[in-house]
């Protein structure tokens, strides 16, 4: 298998675990707890049902079908960038972490119109895993390209 194929693979892999991971948490959630139900975790984290119609951590709310349409076209975005250089090292683990998030929430927006959070850190809006996966794999793909310019890298 070429380096290529083997990070696209790898990405996918990654993508596939997160969604399912993310999926799998919100039934459970859905199926445990009643809208607005708190369960004190540890410290400031606790877990809560709460959906929105808005992107990550509660933002534009109600954009609808318009917001399903920017989420295929940051989807779409991702496999470009990714695909100008996938063997860039670590870029196949931001790239599967940020399909797998996207992905994530658009199932919910497609399935009920809206997406299941249910991580509650004190006066931050509830959130989920594919709102974790989605900013960590932005912060690691700014982190790459901000590592490859300091080390005179090509930007790909």
């Amino acid at each position: 298998m070429s380096a290529t194929a083997r990070a696209w693979a790898l990405a996918g892999i990654l993508g596939a675990v997160v969604v399912a991971g993310d999926q799998a948490v919100k039934a459970r959630i859905e199926s445990s707890l009643a809208p607005g139900e708190v369960v004190d975790v540890l410290g400031p984290l606790s877990l809560t049902l709460a959906h929105n119609a808005g992107v990550a951590f509660g933002l534009a709310g109600g954009a609808g079908a318009g917001l399903v349409l920017v989420t295929v076209a940051a989807l779409a975005l991702i496999a470009y960038v990714f695909s100008r250089d996938p063997e860039r090292k670590g870029m196949w683990v931001a790239a599967g972490l940020l399909a797998g998030g996207a992905l994530g929430n658009l199932i919910d927006r497609l399935v009920a119109g809206e997406v299941t959070d249910y991580i509650d850190v004190g006066s931050w809006p509830p959130f989920n895993l594919a709102d974790v996966a989605i900013t960590a794999g932005v912060v690691l793909m700014v982190l790459i390209y901000i590592r490859d310019a300091e080390e005179g890298g090509d930007d790909g």
